[in-house]
């Protein structure tokens, strides 16, 4: 088959950490992958036999006004119909609702969305801050995604589009990531010399609400003074403020942006997630994996369908750092040992299998 993926850009995010792996996988398979960045803006390591293509210069952006969405879709449906010259594309896959409003606005065929976070936990986030501004944000996703093909990456996220953004008439299929069990295992053992030789917890992840600092800082203001925090973010002022105004700052390592996280993952004592609100969130996943214990919060959505059975027990209440603090001394005590069934149903094999279906499940727009 002859894919294309579109995405915004390649920064250090989950979803579009996941699109690579797709279309490095799908393209070891034998399938011509293309993937189209809106942005040439690449921090995750790009490797695979698929082809790369950028919309803009690198490193810069592409406005996100009105105007902006339609030079861009322009570019992008230029750049389509010259891939499409030796042969057309099967399927074309977009990700996250920028690079969503482009490839509507392109009018390419045989589109699938896939939608890697909760949309209504994002708009009821935005509903505390300026309720005008959330009813145009959720007008704007059910006018996008109403009767398109939508794969949802978790069944939460799916839920979420059936019930609270009311799509009646949308396309829905769950297919989780991928997942290279083995590959993982085999990048967490690469050496890296920066990695502290005292016991740390970890957390994986932008600087940004919906990833809840706070909540992890007034939790691991709790523990003993031995343990070490690590985030795996880029470095601000602002990151900076909150480790002071907490107290922290001290027992506190920035590491920044690592193209390959999971040497951390697995020399990390914990790790810990305190979102507000996810699709499927890789890091428990890929810290699993790795060996290591995690802790989450039991938000919207993904993260109850990976801490399944007597997992249950470090899935925490969101915003509730008191439990938050109890969650992450009893991980830290029991030292969970996870089996293979764990990871089975997030199987590379079967998440490509489910790709490779999706033409024959495609259904044109009402």
């Amino acid at each position: 088959m002859k894919l294309a993926f579109v995405t915004t850009n390649l920064r250090g995010g989950g979803a579009e950490k996941a699109v690579v792996k797709l279309a490095s996988a799908l393209s070891a398979r034998g399938h011509e992958v293309h993937l189209l960045l809106l942005e040439n803006v690449i921090e995750h390591p790009v490797e695979g036999s698929f082809q790369v293509h950028a919309l803009s210069r690198p490193g810069k952006s592409v406005p996100k006004g009105y105007l902006g969405k339609r030079l861009a879709a322009w570019r992008l449906a230029r750049l389509y119909r010259g891939l499409e010259r030796d042969a057309s594309f099967d399927m074309t896959v977009a990700t996250l609702p920028f690079a969503d409003e482009v490839v509507a606005l392109a009018r390419l065929p045989r589109v699938w969305h896939r939608i890697a976070n909760t949309l209504s936990a994002e708009v009821a986030a935005l509903q505390q801050q300026n309720p005008r501004k959330a009813a145009r944000r959720l007008a704007r996703y059910r006018g996008l995604y109403e009767g398109r093909n939508l794969i949802a990456v978790s069944e939460g996220v799916a839920a979420d589009l059936r019930e609270h953004l009311q799509l009646r008439r949308a396309n829905i299929v769950r297919i989780y990531n991928l997942y290279d069990v083995a590959g993982i295992r085999r990048l967490a053992e690469a050496s890296e010399a920066e990695i502290p030789q005292q016991a740390y917890v970890l957390h994986v992840g932008r600087f940004v609400r919906q990833k809840r600092h706070d909540l992890l800082f007034a939790a691991f203001q709790t523990l003993p003074p031995s343990f070490k925090l690590v985030l795996l973010t880029h470095p601000s002022a602002a990151l900076d403020d909150m480790l002071i105004a907490a107290g922290i700052k001290g027992r506190t390592i920035v590491a920044g942006f690592r193209e390959n996280p999971y040497p951390w993952m697995r020399h990390a004592t914990l790790l810990v997630l305190c979102s507000d609100h996810e699709g499927l969130p890789n890091v428990l996943i890929e810290s699993m994996i790795c060996g290591t214990p995690v802790v989450s919060t039991d938000c919207p959505s993904g993260p109850r369908e990976i801490l399944d059975g007597d997992l249950r027990r470090f899935l925490v209440p969101c915003d509730d750092p008191i439990a938050l603090a109890q969650a992450m001394r009893d991980a830290l005590d029991a030292k969970p040992v996870f089996g293979e069934k764990v990871f089975a149903k997030f199987a590379a094999e079967n998440v490509l299998q489910q790709y490779e279906t999706l033409p024959q499940r495609w259904q044109q727009a009402a």
